[in-house]
């Protein structure tokens, strides 16, 4: 598939998080491959609760839901909170739900690359494993490598993955070539 659109969601809803320069780095190695890119983070991913009946009074969530659908992949980045995905991102996951009278109902088929960013490992992997969850249940196929990415140690944690996270983009653009 030549020009691909990727969209990227998580991080927090500071402006320099880990989660969000992981998300742009991975980002970067798509558009080096010639992807077209979105990366939805902070604002762009902050609505209110969910609730099924009130999801798209927020301004944003229809914008939100718009970029999700032009999606070819999907990458989606999480700061490990207490051993899983922070609130914010699981509640704009939760928003996905809006897709579900679509044609391509929730990730239905995308190649789905994950990152989860914590100070320690236990927490960074746990949160990897959780977000692989929630992508199965929305239908997406997880790469079988996701990036997990231990912010406590000295140096920078996000530049010492570029190889990991350019196999796991990799991997999103041999499935995407398999379509």
């Amino acid at each position: 598939m030549t020009n691909p659109h990727i969209v990227a969601l998580g991080g927090t809803l500071r402006p320099q998080s880990s989660t969000g320069q992981a998300l742009a780095a991975a980002l970067a190695v798509a558009e080096a491959r010639g992807a077209r890119t979105t990366l939805l983070t902070g604002d762009a991913i902050d609505f209110p609760n969910f609730d099924p009946e009130t999801a798209f009074d927020a301004p944003n969530v229809a914008a939100f839901v718009d970029t999700l659908r032009s999606a070819d992949a999907v990458l989606i980045g999480s700061p490990g909170y207490h051993g899983t995905l922070s609130g914010l991102v699981k509640n704009a996951l939760d928003h996905v739900e809006l897709t579900r009278g679509d044609d391509r109902v929730y990730f239905d088929g995308l190649p789905v690359g994950l990152i989860s960013t914590a100070a320690g490992w236990q927490a960074a992997v746990s949160t990897l494993q959780a977000l692989r969850t929630i992508v199965h249940a929305l239908r997406g196929w997880p790469t079988p490598l996701g990036v997990a990415i231990n912010t406590a140690g000295d140096g920078d944690a996000i530049a010492e993955c570029s190889d990991q996270m350019a196999l796991m983009v990799g991997q999103m653009f041999a499935f995407l070539d398999r379509r």
